[in-house]
């Protein structure tokens, strides 16, 4: 009775286990063509005066220096998340779900609320550090040029076939330092699209484009769409003012945060 129990149960997990582990195999070749498809080891380059030159002529490309003069600017990330900037201050405001996070960038301080209702404390803790990784993250593909001679950056001339190539890796800083990116640059000095190596995807060189570029009203320019073999990212909506009183007039958005920290 025990054996005719078990063989007529059988069938079944057999073909439960089987569609499991076959699923599996799919799974694990799929990534496993990914890997080898795409997965390339991070190339080593020359420093010195010539990488140098080629990072000042980028930043020079997309109007840097109109960048150094948006003292606010605001951002749809992807219909993911979306973003108000006050630069001026150090002040940002991070809203996803039914989340709005006002965040002061300098302590990572500052308040949290659900479907408009202030968090407590603990609350308060876990979503201030989320909105703290999503904004260095989504900030960063805002505008990475910006940030090519901050602390801790090293910047190496790569060969690359049909551009100049530019690698530049970040040893300090965000959330995943050691992070690293080869710069693929027309004759202008305009990015053309950039390679990563990065803590957080397990493919080395994955390239996105960097392209659908706007120029906000001061000035600098932005990129507003980057695809990538495997994944598609918009930035929508980008704004810049001067102040957040050009970009946002009426009301502070940052007010009760001000009032907070004291500016």
């Amino acid at each position: 009775m025990i054996l005719l129990s078990l063989s007529s149960s059988s069938p079944y997990k057999t073909s439960w286990l089987g569609r499991f582990f076959f699923l599996l195999l799919i799974l694990g070749g799929i990534g496993a063509l990914i890997f080898y498809k795409y997965d390339e080891p991070l190339p080593s380059g020359r420093g010195g005066i010539e990488a140098d030159l080629l990072a000042r002529k980028i930043m020079m490309s997309v109007y840097h220096d109109n960048w150094e003069k948006t003292g606010a600017v605001r951002w749809n990330f992807d219909d993911k998340r979306f973003h108000i900037w006050d630069r001026s201050r150090g002040y940002a405001k991070v809203s996803w779900d039914n989340y709005e996070v006002l965040l002061n960038l300098a302590d990572q301080r500052g308040i949290a609320m659900e479907s408009g209702k202030r968090l407590g404390f603990s609350d308060t803790k876990e979503k201030l550090q989320q909105a703290w990784e999503y904004w260095i993250n989504d900030s960063f593909w805002l505008n990475p040029v910006s940030k090519m001679f901050d602390n801790g950056t090293s910047r190496k001339i790569v060969p690359v076939i049909g551009a100049e190539g530019l690698l530049i890796t970040f040893r300090s800083g965000g959330v995943s330092p050691g992070d690293s990116y080869l710069w693929l640059v027309g004759t202008d000095g305009l990015p053309k699209a950039w390679k990563m190596w990065t803590n957080n995807i397990p493919v080395g060189g994955v390239e996105a484009s960097w392209e659908n570029w706007v120029t906000l009203s001061t000035g600098v320019r932005i990129a507003t769409q980057h695809e990538t073999p495997l994944f598609t990212l918009h930035l929508k909506d980008v704004e810049g003012a001067i102040n957040i009183e050009e970009l946002i007039p009426g009301e502070d958005p940052f007010a009760s945060l001000a009032s907070m920290t004291g500016n």
